[in-house]
């Protein structure tokens, strides 16, 4: 299976814009949206079932036994994240909790306890022949890079025979980034032409290198600033980067994620342009002597 892997620097780029038009370019049998903060990809992948819904445990959260407790406030004084409160009695906020576990240890009473929590919903779709795999992280949990690696497990163990797998990563360089990085063949950024576009592309190209993952750069909506899409052209150039091609802005395709459709299943600039990038994606993808 070869896995391609679809980032940006930053939120508002089109990475799932350009994704979806690719999992339907490719009629591709394997994918997943791993932006499990927010995902969006089932949105306009047009999936009509249910899919399989699996509880995932991210770290533990302590919890307080009143009974036992003697409010000796070791708990509170040794807790870095301030999750012990009084109010009036000893209670643990969940969502500052990290499940460390320094307030078990130092309890003289045993009263505190490390108890497994919900962390967030692994989902499944699959019809026989595609499978599309996501998840989404529970408000005030923080470990998404954990989930993610859940998500592409889902994935490929369910559609291990498929020949492309595309993934939708999450945008930005932190944790879910890096886990989503792990083990694919290939990396898209997709860049803005803007000032925070560049210095975000600059920073995902660098993690991305450090996995000695094949990358190749696109520009979405070139046309809002031609100087900054010809500093990104440049940089390219100078970094020895495969650079794919420029996709236009186009109101259209606002209006087809509206209606739940890909900018490719319209007649549209936009559409259009994402379908040169997508045919030079598989080529450096598929290439012959390619990792």
């Amino acid at each position: 299976m070869k896995q391609l892997l679809i980032l940006s620097g930053k939120g508002g780029t089109g990475k799932t814009t350009i994704a979806s038009a690719f999992i339907k370019l490719a009629d591709a049998k394997a994918y997943a949206d791993c932006d499990v903060d927010a995902p969006n990809l089932h949105l306009i992948t047009g999936w009509n079932t249910e899919p399989k819904k699996t509880d995932y445990y991210g770290l533990p959260k302590a919890e307080i036994n009143l009974e036992l407790c003697n409010e000796c406030d070791q708990c509170r004084q040794n807790c870095r994240f301030d999750a012990i409160k009084v109010e009036p009695h000893y209670k643990v906020d969940p969502f500052s909790c990290e499940g460390c576990g320094v307030c078990e240890y130092v309890c003289p009473a045993e009263a505190i306890t490390l108890k497994p929590v919900v962390a967030g919903e692994l989902m499944l779709y699959s019809d026989g022949e595609k499978v599309f795999s996501t998840a989404q992280l529970k408000i005030g949990n923080g470990t998404s890079g954990m989930l993610v690696t859940e998500v592409k497990k889902q994935m490929k163990s369910v559609a291990a025979d498929a020949e492309l797998a595309i993934i939708d990563g999450s945008p930005g360089i932190g944790c879910p980034v890096i886990a989503s990085l792990s083990g694919v063949d290939m990396v898209l950024i997709v860049v803005e032409p803007s000032i925070s576009g560049i210095s975000d592309m600059e920073r995902i190209i660098n993690t991305a290198a450090k996995f000695g993952t094949k990358t190749a750069v696109c520009i979405n909506k070139y046309d809002t600033n031609i100087k900054h899409t010809e500093k990104i052209e440049e940089y390219c150039k100078k970094q020895e980067l495969p650079y794919i091609g420029r996709i236009p802005f186009d109101s259209n395709a606002v209006k087809a994620i509206n209606n739940g459709q890909t900018i490719v299943d319209i007649d549209c600039t936009s559409g259009t342009a994402v379908k040169e990038v997508y045919h030079k994606t598989m080529s450096l993808l598929f290439e012959k002597g390619g990792n």
